[in-house]
């Protein structure tokens, strides 16, 4: 093994499990996380000569995982909501909802963002830098989701609206 695929087999093992569970809060589905983390790290590859030299391969291989979950979630989305078109309405629509549920009914954007920040525990500038946004666009992303979040878990979201 030479040293660039050292160096590539040392950034797998090192940033695989963490770019999988951002990719996982954002679908909320093991399968797809792991399949999108795994083509993230295959265009990695395909780029390595390049983004080798990049000061941190790690954030580009995130900021592609997320663009590929997000885009994944957006298709899913429609899928369900044109399969939803076909089913017939369910009774229990206000069934008690959780954080997990609750989550899963925000945008796609807005899961990147609770995902990135509250279980990545990323500071607000790297989430706008992972999710190539200005920091005022992520921070609105992150106080919709919490407004949501909110209305949906019946909270007070006016507590601890501030976002550094």
């Amino acid at each position: 093994m030479d040293a660039t695929e050292a160096e590539y087999s040392w950034l797998f093992r090192e940033e695989f499990p963490g770019v999988v569970r951002t990719a996982y809060l954002v679908l909320h589905d093991q399968a797809a996380a792991e399949d999108v983390a795994q083509e993230a790290f295959t265009q990695l590859l395909l780029n390595w000569s390049k983004i080798a030299r990049y000061e941190r391969p790690s954030a580009w291989v995130r900021r592609v995982a997320i663009r590929l979950a997000v885009r994944v979630a957006r298709r899913d989305r429609l899928r369900s909501t044109l399969l939803g078109w076909l089913e017939p309405p369910r009774a229990d629509r206000h069934a008690d909802l959780d954080l997990a549920a609750a989550i899963r009914s925000l945008p796609p954007r807005q899961r990147a963002v609770v995902a990135l920040y509250y279980y990545e525990d990323k500071p607000l500038t790297e989430v706008a830098s992972l999710l190539g946004c200005s920091h005022s666009t992520a921070k609105v992303h992150l106080f919709k989701a919490r407004q949501r979040l909110a209305a949906l878990l019946g909270a007070d979201h006016r507590q601890g609206d501030s976002v550094a």
